[in-house]
């Protein structure tokens, strides 16, 4: 990624752009864009690159649209290859790259190992369990809120019931379906005050009467043993190989068949069921069910399965009854997955022991942070282990807010609400440094476009940013393309980071927009103008503030050449008379300069309307001193017309500060009718005084005005005359 070529069209708001940006010799580029020239555009462009989606044009969406951006080899860049970061994204929070930064290859490696035979025998036994109880639930919530206080633990639940399932041969529940006997309504009913009546009534005489069965006995041997028991002999050939069973009662009876013993238990139940006190009590509780819609499925299940009535007295025990049946049924799954589990439980917490000890890439980007940025609090990292080992997806930062000798440990909702803006974006860059070190990690080749990112921050974070800008920029992974329209910003840039060479400026015109090489970064009156004040007429004249700012700091107001500097910036009685050798006069002895203009009786003032005339059909570009020399003819073309309107010589005299606004209220009260010549008049005010009055460390004002609107201020100013 050595060289980047872009051909854009109606991409946001860039209306054309066709350049090159050069990294073979700097891997960063600084590009200085005045406000509503194309920073942000040019940023969204790059996003959508990142995205994979097509740019468009926000405010004209039917132009078509053109976006080419290759790299030396006439390929385009790929949308992993495109990092942009924004000026300020509050909501730009956790990503799951940054939980990539927290991995220590060989022990995520082991831990994911150790759990992959643990998933696929988890899941072989859920299936297993879902389709032996029909149920369509969460299954490990439901095992973990059976078995324990919580729905979050599942493989304690598992571990807590193997002495009990290891013992228990009978699986009397395994077919009944869960979902209708644990139903949320059918359970809501069954707590009841009615049901419980009517329930404790069934259960106490269904007790009585299989108390005085002579064959069958509460919980040692009953219908459901028995049927069990004859079903298993006969697929065993017991009965017949001749085999009789004998039941122990008052009068023994021999069992030959297993028909005979069905039936037996069949007259049994009968003898039961038929019961006419027994049946009233199933009526009522029949009843009470009838009286909700959602139970019907409930009661036709039970109204065959009558002998499940007994169990719903004690609901948390029967649902642990209903779960071991199901597992039991599954008995060789669930013994697969508890075995694996156990096996990795303690390599397990060997590993976390060890992942304790690592000190990992993310630890180093927070104490960059911690070390660089000034802020009320530092980060520690909150879920360190779980993330590492892939049980956590994403990082969470704890925040120790600091204040004096006292520390709190906040929230980060809290902790925003503390912050200063500033503090914010300071906040906010920790997630793009956790972005970059993804990158470099993984030697991704990637081009990194800077918006603004120390967009109001305070100095000490703002060269912080370069700094950590800086520091990046020695990794042969990453190029950047830093946009600013923060003069002050940039010129830091050209003097730490970015080579002079690869500092550009974007020059906005009707059709488009171009980068030209950066001027002014560095006092432009010192290194530019004022080398060329004998042979360049422009320059000469965009000298005049610049000398008059000097003497103010040296000599005062009050100096002769200090008057005199300023009957060329503002229109006085003399303006008119003073000549290019006045003003080389005037240059001599503020530099000891012994140098002459050729053409030194020449007015100063024919001299600026000249330039100011060649202004006007200038190409586009950044025009620095074309600005100057526009805003001072079009001030004092102003000044003019308003003076010779006013006609009032001794009030003229009189104004010591601020002529030009003094002039235009006066104007505005003897002329207010024209309307048209106040209009210009005020925007005369409004942009041309910090064009005018600059100094060689503020000039930011200038850079942000594009120079077609100064030019048309001045044909404006030009036609009231």
């Amino acid at each position: 990624m050595k060289l980047i070529s872009l051909d854009l069209e109606n991409c946001y708001g860039v209306r054309k752009l066709q350049t090159s940006l050069d990294f073979s010799k700097s891997s960063a580029i600084s590009v200085y864009a005045p406000n509503g020239s194309m920073k942000s555009s040019l940023a969204q462009t790059f996003q959508d690159v990142a995205d994979d989606k097509d740019s468009r044009d926000r405010i004209f969406p039917d132009r078509k649209t053109k976006r080419l951006i290759l790299d030396e080899n006439g390929k385009d860049l790929p949308k992993g290859s495109v990092l942009v970061v924004r000026p300020y994204d509050e909501v730009f929070g956790n990503t799951t790259q940054i939980s990539t930064l927290l991995v220590n290859p060989d022990l995520r490696k082991e831990y994911e190992t150790l759990y992959a035979d643990i998933d696929t025998a988890k899941a072989a036994f859920l299936k297993g369990l879902k389709d032996q109880s029909g149920s369509k639930r969460n299954l490990e919530k439901e095992l973990s809120a059976t078995f324990t206080a919580s729905e979050d633990q599942f493989y304690v639940a598992l571990n807590r019931i193997k002495g009990e399932l290891a013992s228990q041969t009978e699986v009397p529940f395994a077919a009944v379906p869960y979902d209708t006997v644990m139903d949320e309504k059918v359970l809501a009913f069954l707590d009841t005050k009615d049901f419980r009546t009517s329930i404790d009534a069934y259960v106490k005489k269904y007790n009585e009467l299989l108390a005085a069965s002579k064959y069958f006995k509460k919980g040692t041997f009953n219908f459901y043993n028995a049927s069990t028991i004859a079903k298993q002999l006969a697929d065993n050939g017991f009965f017949k190989a001749k085999h009789t069973v004998s039941l122990n009662a008052e009068t023994p009876l021999e069992i030959k068949s297993e028909k005979d013993l069905e039936a037996l238990i069949n007259k049994e139940k009968e003898a039961i069921s038929n019961d006419a006190d027994l049946r009233k009590k199933f009526a009522d509780i029949e009843k009470q069910i009838q009286k909700n819609v959602t139970l019907r499925d409930f009661e036709n299940y039970l109204q065959n399965h009558e002998e499940l009535l007994a169990e719903f007295a004690n609901i948390p025990a029967f649902k642990e009854k209903l779960w071991k049946s199901y597992i039991r049924n599954c008995y060789d799954l669930y013994i697969a997955l508890l075995e694996k589990y156990q096996a990795a439980e303690a390599r397990r917490k060997e590993i976390q022991e060890q992942a304790s000890k690592e000190r990992t890439l993310w630890e180093l980007v927070i104490d960059i942070f911690n070390q660089r940025f000034f802020v009320p609090f530092k980060l520690v990292p909150a879920n360190k282990i779980e993330v590492m080992l892939g049980q956590q997806d994403i990082l969470t930062l704890g925040f120790i807010f600091e204040d004096g000798a006292e520390k709190a440990s906040v929230g980060r909702d809290t902790l925003m609400q503390a912050l200063s803006t500033g503090e914010k974006k300071a906040f906010y860059v920790l997630n793009i440094l956790f972005e970059i070190e993804v990158r470099r990690k993984a030697k991704v080749d990637t081009l990194i476009v800077v918006d603004d990112i120390a967009d109001s921050f305070d100095y000490k974070n703002k060269y912080a940013i370069i700094q950590y800008l800086m520091d990046i920029s020695v990794d042969d992974c990453f190029k950047q393309l830093i946009l600013t329209h923060n003069f002050d910003f940039y010129r830091t840039l050209e003097s730490r980071l970015v080579n002079r060479s690869s500092c550009f400026m974007v020059s906005k015109g009707s059709t488009g927009v171009q980068l030209e090489k950066a001027i002014g970064v560095k006092n432009v009156f010192v290194r530019d103008w004022k080398n060329a004040f004998y042979t360049d007429t422009k320059k000469k004249v965009a000298c005049v503030p610049f000398m008059r700012n000097l003497i103010e700091y040296t000599k005062g107001e009050g100096d002769a050449d200090f008057l005199q500097l300023t009957s060329l910036l503002h229109w006085k009685p003399d303006s008119a008379k003073i000549t290019i050798g006045d003003l080389d006069v005037i240059y001599s002895r503020l530099f000891s300069d012994n140098g002459k203009s050729p053409d030194g009786t020449i007015a100063v003032m024919n001299l600026i309307e000249g330039e100011a005339s060649n202004c006007l059909k200038a190409p586009d570009g950044i025009n620095f001193e074309n600005k100057v020399v526009l805003s001072i003819a079009t001030r004092l073309a102003a000044e003019r017309f308003m003076v010779k309107k006013i006609s009032d010589d001794a009030w003229v005299a009189s104004i010591t500060a601020n002529q030009t606004p003094a002039l235009l209220q006066r104007f505005k009260n003897n002329f207010s009718t024209e309307t048209a010549s106040i209009s210009a008049l005020q925007r005369v005010v409004l942009m041309t005084p910090e064009n005018i009055h600059l100094n060689s460390f503020m000039y930011e004002p200038i850079l942000d005005m594009s120079d077609s609107h100064l030019r048309r201020l001045y044909e404006d100013v030009l036609s009231l005359a």
